[in-house]
């Protein structure tokens, strides 16, 4: 006798795999799409200073300028020296960084197509609330830093070629302090980003130059606080600049053209005027003045 319990066994069990066989297809269908939609993300990677991202500038523009153009921006956030480097090497669409005479070699060495004045904020001088050097309140910087040598007071610095490193130096040389000699003692060189520089400002109560939206970002000022601002000399220039694409053919010209075009738009510098922390603003937008 037939027995028809066998067959609707079989069938159950081959409901189970066939829903499987099913289900795995969609998912070979959907892992396959999202390969396609990745292969033709729009992205664009800018090479920019760690002040542009730990301040929290890039969290707040990107995404506008993203749901703008439907175009990404990856930023590879790093001192301006190793920026450059990068952008020089093609690992980039797009140079953001703050040292005018190290843009323009850049553009004049055929690295990059153009420059253009994008924004500017200033340094700060900060150090321990104690303050033994007695500059707090001042506006001279060079001043303040001749103090802090001949008082063999510590100071922090990057010592990594950022914009900012290299804004220091320069405050060194007018000071007339060779900064070279005292490496080591007072003089101490963290070789890292901003926030690592204040942290390590902070746990010696040291003093340090940092540039103003870092500091402001900071979280763990402890008993640091800020001295010497307002001098003509702390002033702090960006420059944002086209990767050459007739050097590097991988440069995605008209995506990364497009955020330049933006940043120097009326909306992208109205963007930048309005990035804030704590309720002041941080960056001031300056492109074609």
């Amino acid at each position: 006798m037939f027995n028809r319990s066998l067959l609707d066994g079989r069938r159950t069990a081959t409901k189970p795999a066939m829903v499987a066989l099913a289900v795995l297809g969609s998912l070979c269908l959907l892992l396959s799409g999202m390969r396609q939609a990745s292969a033709g993300e729009r992205f664009i990677i800018v090479q920019s200073t760690t002040s542009t991202e730990s301040s929290g500038l890039f969290g707040y523009l990107l995404p506008l300028f993203t749901a703008r153009t439907g175009i990404e921006v990856r930023v590879v956030a790093v001192g301006t020296g190793q920026a450059i480097k990068n952008a020089a090497n093609g690992d980039g669409d797009v140079l953001l960084v703050h040292d005018k005479v190290s843009e323009e070699t850049f553009v004049a060495d055929g690295d990059g197509v153009s420059r253009h004045d994008v924004m500017y904020n200033d340094f700060v001088i900060i150090g321990p609330s104690a303050d033994s050097v007695g500059i707090g309140g001042s506006k001279d910087a060079v001043e303040g830093l001749k103090r802090i040598a001949t008082a063999a007071a510590p100071f922090v610095s990057r010592g990594d070629d950022s914009g900012t490193h290299k804004a220091e130096l320069r405050l060194w040389k007018e000071a007339g302090i060779d900064v070279t000699a005292a490496s080591g003692t007072w003089y101490r060189e963290a070789g890292q980003g901003m926030g690592a520089t204040l942290n390590m400002a902070a746990s010696l109560g040291a003093y340090a130059l940092s540039d103003r939206a870092s500091w402001s970002a900071f979280k763990n000022k402890g008993s640091s606080k800020l001295l010497v601002e307002g001098d003509r000399r702390l002033f702090n220039q960006y420059g944002i600049i086209l990767v050459n694409p007739a050097r590097h053919p991988n440069v995605k010209s008209a995506d990364g053209q497009a955020f330049i075009d933006w940043m120097l738009s009326g909306e992208g510098q109205a963007a930048i005027a309005s990035f804030a922390i704590d309720g002041q603003q941080q960056f001031f937008p300056n492109a074609g003045r």
